[in-house]
């Protein structure tokens, strides 16, 4: 994997950064305008104006040639939610649990993010004299052959090949730009449960900010304050929502994955993993065959649940 030195790195952060302000003034601008709309008015056009925002900042990175970081941007945007909730959220008549509980769920997000940013996935070693990771393995036409050979010896052992780190990953369910990382065999139980952490993060920031929407009669037409801060409480909100919108099928199948025993990965590319192809012959003597998507790892939901459970406990 590339290393960033220093200075790209503060650089990366502050253009991520300054994309997370951009983003949420912009979607501050659907309530400023549309006040007294209802909510789900509202969230299919915070939802496209996201979209239009994200589409122009990484146009606009490209013609300056500049880059971003996907980690610093979840980073910061997870910072902004917390001090709209500080300065905004927290006045409307919060429970004193609920703060702490908020807010203890924030520092374990932080810390989830961090943790799998540098946790390792998985990474297989090859080479019987020289102790070197295949994320180091040499370019050019040799490669190819490399690779081929690498991925016989790997054959059976569930050892796939990332080309964004360039390299094999034990387990790999895919690569998470979000995050920064492969998700492999190592470090998939931290991933579900940092997922599930955003989703209850996520929830529990929209069950304080109904309690601000109520004090201040927002979405009912009578909406008491206009502030900027008013605004990007609600805003926040509806990025909120938006997100668990796609986070909880997102869960769900993973939840799946655990169930079954598969990877999203071999999922999506079982072609090319021949002990995910089941070939179907009739008669001796007939030429053609139909291969069909088989599960060898497969040994039941219910067995599937208990290892995973067993690795949680």
């Amino acid at each position: 994997m590339k290393q960033l030195t220093l200075s790209n790195l503060i650089g990366r952060c502050i253009v991520s950064c300054m994309l997370v302000l951009l983003t949420q003034l912009a979607l501050s601008l659907v309530p400023r305008f549309l006040s007294a709309s209802s909510l789900l008015i509202q969230l299919p056009l915070s939802a496209l104006l996201l979209l239009v925002v994200i589409g122009l900042g990484g146009r606009i990175r490209r013609v300056l040639g500049v880059h971003a970081s996907a980690p610093a941007f979840v980073f910061f945007s997870i910072l902004f939610v917390w001090c709209v909730y500080v300065l905004v959220i927290r006045k409307a008549a919060v429970s004193h649990v609920m703060d702490v509980v908020f807010n203890g769920e924030v520092a374990i997000l932080i810390i989830g993010l961090c943790s799998i940013l540098k946790s390792d996935p998985g990474l297989e070693m090859y080479g019987s004299s020289e102790d070197r990771c295949i994320e180091d393995s040499t370019s050019g036409v040799n490669s190819q052959n490399q690779e081929l050979e690498l991925s016989d010896s790997f054959l059976g052992k569930r050892v796939r090949h990332c080309r964004s780190c360039k390299a094999y990953i034990r387990g790999l369910d895919h690569h998470c730009p979000a995050f920064g990382n492969c998700i492999g065999q190592k470090n998939y139980i931290l991933f579900v449960i940092l997922l599930v952490g955003f989703i209850i993060t996520e929830g529990s920031y929209v069950a304080c900010s109904t309690q601000f929407a109520s004090k201040f009669g927002i979405f009912n037409g009578t909406m008491s304050e206009t502030s900027l801060f008013a605004n990007l409480a609600v805003s926040t909100t509806t990025f909120s929502i938006l997100q668990l919108v796609w986070q909880v099928p997102f869960l769900t199948w993973h939840a799946y994955c655990i169930c079954f025993n598969i990877r999203t990965d071999e999922w999506i590319n079982w072609k090319k993993y021949p002990e995910f192809q089941f070939v179907d012959q009739s008669q001796p003597g007939q030429s053609c065959r139909e291969v069909r998507f088989t599960n060898p790892y497969d040994r039941g939901i219910l067995q599937n649940v208990k290892e995973f459970l067993a690795l949680t406990g």
